[in-house]
């Protein structure tokens, strides 16, 4: 009996959620996803289909997939989808992989399983860690991604973070809180989706809400199918200790009464 209780346990623990979508490594911020808001999975969607699918492709995503979201063939149609796209296509990028190679030096990669690799965390620290460097060829940098090749897609929505230069017109460079060096950052500009307080203080929450979106949309297209999984997971819990498990101990009861 002893040794059934303990497969049980150990099943309730594998079947549990593991408590964050990070993986990867690193000291990031830790972002709760949430795959069961339709609005914020819609919402990730969109801005993947406005911001990201212009270079990146999801060729394990199928357009009609997004119904499991709750849209319709007419919304995905109007709202996520180029005229030249059909419902059942995966998700290609606009973008000649040629022309890509030329402008950023390597064919940007294609996103369907980049939340499994990188993590959620790592995805949500990256989409808020861009800022205006001179340096670099694309005139941006990213503080988790050093160097990174891609410019700041949602630098309208976000605002516009600059590093300040030296004399000689490099990056100035200080200790954060852990005695790292970091990019010494100021804001030239606030965006769409941050403001600018009396004080000088810039606050990005509604830009924070709108990057965490898109990280659950990318979260979910890593496994859309993630959602089913769970739901039958904790049916087969359910069935084992409110079926299995009383049947269980009434046939040991049963088998051995007589022995005791």
């Amino acid at each position: 009996m002893k040794k059934l209780w303990k497969n049980w346990f150990a099943a309730l623990i594998l079947a549990m959620p593991l408590g964050s979508y990070a993986a990867g490594g690193g000291n990031y911020e830790h972002v709760d996803i949430d795959l069961g808001d339709q609005v914020s999975l819609q919402h990730g969607a969109q801005i993947f289909a406005n911001y990201c699918l212009s270079c990146h492709s999801a060729s394990g995503m199928r357009y009609n997939r997004l119904q499991d979201l709750g849209l319709s063939e007419d919304e995905i149609r109007k709202n996520l989808m180029f005229t030249t796209d059909k419902i059942g296509d995966v998700m290609h990028s606009s973008m000649n992989p040629e022309d890509a190679k030329r402008w950023f030096g390597a064919e940007p990669p294609d996103l369907t399983l980049i939340a499994r690799s990188r993590g959620a965390d790592y995805l949500y620290a990256y989409m808020r860690g861009f800022y205006k460097d001179p340096t670099r060829p694309t005139g941006w940098n990213n503080l988790v991604f050093d160097k990174v090749g891609m410019p700041h897609p949602l630098w309208e929505q976000q605002g516009v973070r600059a590093v300040e230069l030296d004399d000689k017109g490099q990056p100035v460079m200080e200790k954060d809180e852990h005695g790292n060096l970091v990019p010494k950052l100021y804001w030239e500009s606030t965006g769409l989706h941050s403001r600018r307080l009396p004080n000088g203080t810039v606050v990005q929450k509604e830009y924070d809400r709108y990057a965490k979106d898109l990280v659950a949309y990318l979260v979910y297209m890593g496994e859309p199918a993630q959602l089913q999984r769970k739901q039958i997971g904790y049916g087969v819990l359910l069935f084992l200790f409110a079926v299995l498990l009383p049947l269980a101990y009434f046939l040991k009861k049963e088998y051995w009464k007589d022995v005791h």
